[in-house]
């Protein structure tokens, strides 16, 4: 007696049933422990104002005092990571050196596009004028021209990309798409915008985990905590670590607008700047759990963020001001048999 073979229909549905099993697995959680690389490149995302290029620029030359080489790279338009640590001086862009150069029909040399302060090394990709192109891309460009300089190659111990995180466009999403960093860090502060933005690094962490990528979030770090306590209880929803509280402190806030280094060994803020050179340099990549957006609003209280507002429909005499006539459709609908 023979056995018919199986029918399409049933081969397609054997064939749904294994592709659904398989969208089911999840991937393979962060590895923790040191990244694998002999140098740590490492992402900083945060809310554009929220106090990265203050945060890097005080963690980049505390980590240089402590014997380690560090390469800090400004990854954004506005070009202003390297300012602090540069006294304030502005730090020629690889974008404009690479177009000047290119007009001139002269390659780019590392002497023009980095420079170091006391064992510092400082960079910026930089960006197109407003309305002259697209920011995104500019970073792209960036990358290539530092891969042709050798990025792979040099020797340092850190590497630290500073991008802003409330822009969300191809560019800017490069080091967690392309897992050109081994991990994440976060700004934030005890307010909603700001965890609202660290919050969609955490998303975009998590959805290119799903297709197969390796960065994860090393953890929070609280730029001007009031002591409030919302950036602390995102981080713990989140499952990502807090690595550093920076208080909202007069003294802090005004030797940071003159563009003075107050991550130096010896200081009155030492101590806070060598934990947070030690928690990002030993924290682990981890698997973060972004939240919903009633979760992120339940972190504040109702009458902060409006919680309790009702959403009512317009009508098309609200639209009008005045009292909608309707109009019957012309439209003809055919039924297809």
């Amino acid at each position: 007696m023979s056995v018919a073979a199986p029918t399409a229909a049933v081969s397609l549905s054997r064939l749904h049933a294994t592709l659904r099993a398989d969208a089911a697995v999840e991937p393979d959680p962060v590895a923790p422990g040191a990244a694998v690389k002999a140098t740590q490149i490492i992402a900083i995302y945060g809310k554009g104002g929220i106090g990265k290029s203050f945060t890097l620029a005080n963690r980049s030359y505390m980590t240089a005092q402590q014997g380690k080489m560090v390469l800090l790279i400004g990854c954004a338009p506005k070009s202003d990571t390297t300012s602090l640590l540069l006294g304030g001086k502005a730090c020629p862009t690889i974008i404009e050196t690479s177009s000047r150069k290119k007009a001139a029909g002269d390659p780019v040399a590392i002497g023009g596009v980095c420079f170091k302060r006391d064992g510092v090394y400082a960079m910026e990709l930089g960006g197109p004028e407003v309305g002259r192109g697209c920011g995104g891309r500019g970073i792209i460009h960036g990358f290539e021209t530092l891969e042709k300089l050798g990025f792979h190659d040099w020797g340092f111990d850190y590497v630290l990309l500073d991008f802003l995180g409330d822009v969300v466009c191809g560019g800017f999403g490069l080091p967690i798409a392309r897992d050109l960093c081994q991990k994440v860090i976060v700004v934030g502060s005890n307010d909603l915008q700001s965890l609202y933005v660290a919050n969609n690094v955490c998303s975009a962490v998590e959805y290119f985990r799903k297709l197969g990528g390796n960065v994860g979030v090393a953890g929070l770090v609280v730029n001007k905590d009031d002591g409030t306590g919302e950036a602390a209880a995102f981080a713990q929803a989140a499952g990502i670590p807090v690595l550093a509280a920076i208080p909202a402190h007069e003294d802090i806030r005004r030797k940071s607008a003159s563009y003075e280094i107050i991550g130096r060994p010896g200081t009155q803020w030492a101590s806070l700047f060598e934990t947070l050179a030690t928690n990002v340099a030993e924290a682990p990549p981890v698997r973060p759990k972004p939240l919903t957006q009633d979760e992120l609003l339940g972190l504040f209280s109702g009458d902060t963020v409006g919680r309790d507002v009702v959403l009512q429909p317009a009508s098309m005499a609200d639209m009008l001001g005045k009292e909608a006539v309707e109009k019957r459709s012309l439209e003809v609908v055919y039924d297809i048999v």
